[in-house]
Protein backbone atom coordinates (compact mmCIF):
# COMPACT_ATOMS: atom_id res chain seq x y z
CA UNK A 1 0.00 0.00 0.00
CA UNK A 2 1.59 3.07 -1.14
CA UNK A 3 1.24 5.83 1.27
CA UNK A 4 -1.76 8.03 1.76
CA UNK A 5 -2.38 11.51 0.54
CA UNK A 6 -3.29 13.50 3.78
CA UNK A 7 -6.26 15.86 4.06
CA UNK A 8 -7.48 17.57 7.03
CA UNK A 9 -9.61 20.19 9.60
CA UNK A 10 -7.66 22.85 11.76
CA UNK A 11 -9.99 23.95 14.11
CA UNK A 12 -11.11 24.53 18.02
CA UNK A 13 -13.32 23.08 19.15
CA UNK A 14 -13.37 20.64 16.41
CA UNK A 15 -14.52 17.19 17.65
CA UNK A 16 -18.14 17.35 16.83
CA UNK A 17 -17.24 18.66 12.77
CA UNK A 18 -18.89 16.32 10.21
CA UNK A 19 -16.56 17.10 7.22
CA UNK A 20 -14.21 14.17 7.73
CA UNK A 21 -17.23 11.56 7.36
CA UNK A 22 -18.65 13.17 4.03
CA UNK A 23 -14.95 13.86 2.56
CA UNK A 24 -14.24 9.74 3.76
CA UNK A 25 -16.68 8.40 2.55
CA UNK A 26 -16.13 10.37 -1.01
CA UNK A 27 -12.23 8.55 -0.63
CA UNK A 28 -13.46 5.29 -0.54
CA UNK A 29 -16.21 5.82 -3.16
CA UNK A 30 -13.45 6.64 -5.36
CA UNK A 31 -11.19 3.84 -3.97
CA UNK A 32 -8.53 6.85 -3.34
CA UNK A 33 -6.37 5.81 -0.66
CA UNK A 34 -6.50 9.63 0.60
CA UNK A 35 -7.33 10.12 4.45
CA UNK A 36 -8.99 13.41 6.55
CA UNK A 37 -7.92 14.02 9.60
CA UNK A 38 -9.79 16.04 12.46
CA UNK A 39 -7.00 18.19 14.36
CA UNK A 40 -7.93 20.47 17.32
CA UNK A 41 -4.82 23.17 16.82
CA UNK A 42 -4.83 26.04 19.75
CA UNK A 43 -4.61 29.79 18.02
CA UNK A 44 -1.14 29.99 19.39
CA UNK A 45 -0.12 26.84 17.44
CA UNK A 46 -1.38 27.68 14.20
CA UNK A 47 1.65 28.59 12.65
CA UNK A 48 3.12 25.29 13.78
CA UNK A 49 0.51 23.48 12.44
CA UNK A 50 0.95 24.77 9.28
CA UNK A 51 4.45 24.16 9.59
CA UNK A 52 3.50 20.37 10.29
CA UNK A 53 1.25 20.68 6.95
CA UNK A 54 3.95 21.80 4.86
CA UNK A 55 6.22 19.67 5.80
CA UNK A 56 3.93 16.53 5.81
CA UNK A 57 3.07 17.00 2.42
CA UNK A 58 -0.84 17.78 3.10
CA UNK A 59 -2.83 17.88 -0.23
CA UNK A 60 -5.48 19.87 1.06
CA UNK A 61 -7.33 21.32 4.16
CA UNK A 62 -10.30 23.03 5.98
CA UNK A 63 -9.90 25.86 8.24
CA UNK A 64 -12.99 26.15 10.75
CA UNK A 65 -13.23 28.24 14.08
CA UNK A 66 -11.12 30.49 14.65
CA UNK A 67 -8.36 30.15 12.26
CA UNK A 68 -10.21 31.02 8.97
CA UNK A 69 -9.00 34.75 9.31
CA UNK A 70 -5.80 33.73 11.21
CA UNK A 71 -4.46 31.23 8.64
CA UNK A 72 -3.93 34.23 6.07
CA UNK A 73 -0.79 34.84 7.39
CA UNK A 74 0.61 31.39 6.98
CA UNK A 75 -0.61 31.15 3.34
CA UNK A 76 1.25 31.72 0.05
CA UNK A 77 -1.51 33.22 -2.11
CA UNK A 78 -5.09 33.30 -1.90
CA UNK A 79 -8.31 33.11 -4.43
CA UNK A 80 -9.63 35.74 -5.45
CA UNK A 81 -13.11 35.32 -3.61
CA UNK A 82 -10.96 34.85 -0.08
CA UNK A 83 -9.37 38.49 -0.66
CA UNK A 84 -12.90 39.74 -1.28
CA UNK A 85 -14.19 37.59 1.68
CA UNK A 86 -11.41 37.96 3.75
CA UNK A 87 -11.51 34.74 4.81
CA UNK A 88 -10.32 30.93 4.16
CA UNK A 89 -11.98 28.04 4.59
CA UNK A 90 -9.98 25.54 2.26
CA UNK A 91 -6.88 25.13 1.30
CA UNK A 92 -4.95 23.72 -1.61
CA UNK A 93 -1.37 22.71 -2.42
CA UNK A 94 -0.01 23.73 -5.97
CA UNK A 95 3.93 22.71 -5.92
CA UNK A 96 5.29 24.11 -3.20
CA UNK A 97 2.60 26.59 -2.64
CA UNK A 98 -0.32 26.53 -0.63
CA UNK A 99 -3.45 28.78 -1.93
CA UNK A 100 -6.14 30.16 -0.12
CA UNK A 101 -9.91 29.35 -1.21
CA UNK A 102 -12.89 30.01 0.19
CA UNK A 103 -15.86 27.75 -0.68
CA UNK A 104 -18.16 28.46 1.59
CA UNK A 105 -20.47 31.24 -0.53
CA UNK A 106 -19.46 28.86 -3.56
CA UNK A 107 -20.89 26.03 -1.77
CA UNK A 108 -24.10 27.95 -0.92
CA UNK A 109 -24.38 29.28 -4.83
CA UNK A 110 -24.43 25.72 -6.45
CA UNK A 111 -26.84 24.55 -3.87
CA UNK A 112 -29.33 27.63 -4.38
CA UNK A 113 -28.57 27.01 -8.40
CA UNK A 114 -28.81 23.09 -8.25
CA UNK A 115 -31.13 22.41 -5.52
CA UNK A 116 -33.56 25.10 -5.59
CA UNK A 117 -33.10 25.89 -9.16
CA UNK A 118 -32.25 29.66 -8.91
CA UNK A 119 -29.66 32.12 -10.48
CA UNK A 120 -29.68 34.98 -8.34
CA UNK A 121 -28.73 37.18 -11.06
CA UNK A 122 -30.93 40.35 -11.10
CA UNK A 123 -32.67 39.70 -7.84
CA UNK A 124 -33.66 41.29 -4.44
CA UNK A 125 -32.12 39.78 -1.59
CA UNK A 126 -32.03 39.88 2.21
CA UNK A 127 -29.68 38.52 4.15
CA UNK A 128 -29.55 37.46 7.84
CA UNK A 129 -26.58 37.45 9.79
CA UNK A 130 -23.15 39.50 9.50
CA UNK A 131 -20.51 36.94 10.86
CA UNK A 132 -18.01 34.73 8.70
CA UNK A 133 -20.55 32.57 6.76
CA UNK A 134 -22.75 35.76 5.91
CA UNK A 135 -19.70 37.32 4.19
CA UNK A 136 -18.74 34.57 2.16
CA UNK A 137 -22.87 34.10 0.96
CA UNK A 138 -22.66 38.22 0.27
CA UNK A 139 -19.90 37.79 -1.49
CA UNK A 140 -20.94 35.09 -3.76
CA UNK A 141 -24.29 36.12 -4.60
CA UNK A 142 -22.83 39.60 -4.99
CA UNK A 143 -20.39 38.22 -7.95
CA UNK A 144 -23.11 36.23 -9.58
CA UNK A 145 -25.13 39.29 -10.45
CA UNK A 146 -27.35 40.39 -7.21
CA UNK A 147 -29.76 42.79 -8.31
CA UNK A 148 -30.01 44.44 -4.36
CA UNK A 149 -28.90 43.32 -1.37
CA UNK A 150 -30.08 44.00 2.37
CA UNK A 151 -27.81 43.15 4.95
CA UNK A 152 -29.84 42.92 8.62
CA UNK A 153 -28.18 41.93 11.73
CA UNK A 154 -28.49 42.91 15.30
CA UNK A 155 -25.28 44.28 16.01
CA UNK A 156 -24.93 47.89 14.19
CA UNK A 157 -20.97 47.84 14.26
CA UNK A 158 -20.95 44.45 12.44
CA UNK A 159 -23.70 44.94 9.97
CA UNK A 160 -22.56 48.29 8.58
CA UNK A 161 -18.99 47.34 8.59
CA UNK A 162 -19.90 44.83 6.42
CA UNK A 163 -21.25 46.39 3.90
CA UNK A 164 -19.08 49.08 4.02
CA UNK A 165 -16.39 46.48 3.15
CA UNK A 166 -18.89 44.93 0.32
CA UNK A 167 -19.25 48.60 -0.84
CA UNK A 168 -15.71 49.27 -1.19
CA UNK A 169 -14.36 46.04 -2.55
CA UNK A 170 -17.12 45.24 -5.13
CA UNK A 171 -18.97 48.54 -5.61
CA UNK A 172 -22.45 46.72 -5.27
CA UNK A 173 -25.54 47.93 -4.10
CA UNK A 174 -25.80 47.07 -0.19
CA UNK A 175 -28.08 48.61 2.48
CA UNK A 176 -27.37 47.83 6.10
CA UNK A 177 -30.72 47.90 8.25
CA UNK A 178 -30.58 47.10 12.17
CA UNK A 179 -32.91 44.16 13.07
CA UNK A 180 -36.54 45.87 13.67
CA UNK A 181 -38.37 44.91 16.86
CA UNK A 182 -40.05 42.71 17.48
CA UNK A 183 -39.69 40.77 13.83
CA UNK A 184 -37.89 41.25 10.68
CA UNK A 185 -40.93 41.86 8.13
CA UNK A 186 -40.33 40.31 4.39
CA UNK A 187 -42.62 42.36 1.74
CA UNK A 188 -43.15 40.76 -1.76
CA UNK A 189 -40.54 43.10 -3.34
CA UNK A 190 -37.81 40.39 -1.56
CA UNK A 191 -36.87 37.28 -4.18
CA UNK A 192 -34.08 35.49 -1.99
CA UNK A 193 -33.92 35.25 2.12
CA UNK A 194 -31.43 33.87 3.72
CA UNK A 195 -30.37 33.10 7.36
CA UNK A 196 -26.51 33.26 7.55
CA UNK A 197 -27.21 33.47 11.60
CA UNK A 198 -26.63 30.41 14.27
CA UNK A 199 -30.33 30.71 15.40
CA UNK A 200 -31.46 27.36 15.27
CA UNK A 201 -28.87 25.15 15.38
CA UNK A 202 -28.36 22.19 17.15
CA UNK A 203 -29.02 21.93 19.99
CA UNK A 204 -31.54 24.99 19.78
CA UNK A 205 -33.83 23.49 16.72
CA UNK A 206 -36.58 25.51 18.44
CA UNK A 207 -35.40 28.76 18.36
CA UNK A 208 -35.47 30.75 15.05
CA UNK A 209 -34.63 34.53 13.81
CA UNK A 210 -37.64 37.08 14.41
CA UNK A 211 -38.94 37.13 11.10
CA UNK A 212 -42.62 37.40 9.47
CA UNK A 213 -42.80 35.03 6.38
CA UNK A 214 -46.82 36.53 6.10
CA UNK A 215 -46.25 39.42 3.86
CA UNK A 216 -43.41 37.51 1.79
CA UNK A 217 -44.09 37.08 -2.49
CA UNK A 218 -45.21 33.07 -3.06
CA UNK A 219 -41.75 33.36 -5.70
CA UNK A 220 -39.32 34.08 -2.80
CA UNK A 221 -36.49 31.21 -2.20
CA UNK A 222 -35.69 30.75 1.99
CA UNK A 223 -32.63 29.46 2.51
CA UNK A 224 -31.11 28.74 6.11
CA UNK A 225 -27.33 28.10 6.37
CA UNK A 226 -27.73 25.93 9.53
CA UNK A 227 -26.99 22.25 8.54
CA UNK A 228 -28.27 20.67 11.69
CA UNK A 229 -31.28 20.16 11.99
CA UNK A 230 -31.85 20.48 8.32
CA UNK A 231 -35.18 21.35 8.28
CA UNK A 232 -34.90 24.17 10.54
CA UNK A 233 -37.72 25.93 12.49
CA UNK A 234 -37.40 28.88 10.15
CA UNK A 235 -37.62 26.54 7.06
CA UNK A 236 -40.41 24.91 8.29
CA UNK A 237 -42.69 27.94 9.07
CA UNK A 238 -41.78 29.01 5.20
CA UNK A 239 -42.70 25.64 4.22
CA UNK A 240 -46.33 26.21 5.97
CA UNK A 241 -46.60 29.05 4.07
CA UNK A 242 -46.24 27.24 1.00
CA UNK A 243 -42.93 29.13 0.30
CA UNK A 244 -39.85 27.41 -2.01
CA UNK A 245 -37.04 26.47 0.61
CA UNK A 246 -32.99 25.51 0.87
CA UNK A 247 -31.89 23.70 3.61
CA UNK A 248 -27.98 24.11 4.95
CA UNK A 249 -27.26 20.71 4.17
CA UNK A 250 -27.39 21.82 0.29
CA UNK A 251 -24.22 24.78 1.43
CA UNK A 252 -22.56 22.30 3.77
CA UNK A 253 -22.15 19.17 0.51
CA UNK A 254 -21.69 21.38 -1.75
CA UNK A 255 -18.71 23.49 0.10
CA UNK A 256 -17.40 20.35 0.39
CA UNK A 257 -17.67 18.58 -2.77
CA UNK A 258 -16.22 21.92 -4.31
CA UNK A 259 -13.13 21.24 -1.66
CA UNK A 260 -12.63 17.52 -2.74
CA UNK A 261 -12.53 18.39 -6.50
CA UNK A 262 -10.14 21.21 -6.06
CA UNK A 263 -7.76 18.33 -3.97
CA UNK A 264 -8.06 15.36 -6.07
CA UNK A 265 -9.21 16.67 -9.33
CA UNK A 266 -11.54 14.14 -9.59
CA UNK A 267 -15.61 14.81 -9.88
CA UNK A 268 -17.19 14.39 -6.58
CA UNK A 269 -19.67 11.64 -6.00
CA UNK A 270 -22.39 14.14 -4.12
CA UNK A 271 -24.92 11.29 -3.38
CA UNK A 272 -22.40 9.32 -1.33
CA UNK A 273 -21.20 12.49 0.34
CA UNK A 274 -24.61 13.55 1.59
CA UNK A 275 -25.75 10.30 2.48
CA UNK A 276 -22.34 9.83 4.90
CA UNK A 277 -23.40 12.91 6.29
CA UNK A 278 -27.36 12.33 6.92
CA UNK A 279 -26.01 9.19 8.38
CA UNK A 280 -23.69 11.19 10.80
CA UNK A 281 -26.41 13.63 12.06
CA UNK A 282 -28.88 11.17 12.91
Amino acid sequence: MYQAELTGVLGTPVAENPTGVMQEAAFAALGLNWRYLTIEVQPEDLGKAMDGVRAMGFQGLNLTIPHKVAVIPFLDKLSREAELIGAVNTVRREGKLLIGENTDGRGFLRGLREDAGVDPRGLNAVLMGAGGAARAIATELILAGLEQLTVVNRSVDRGQKLVEELVEKTGARVRFVEWPSPCLEIGPEVNLLVNATSVGLYPNVEAMPAVELRGASKDIVVCDAVFNPAETMLLRLARAYGLKTLDGLSMLVFQGVIGFEIWTGKAAPEKVMKAALLKEMT
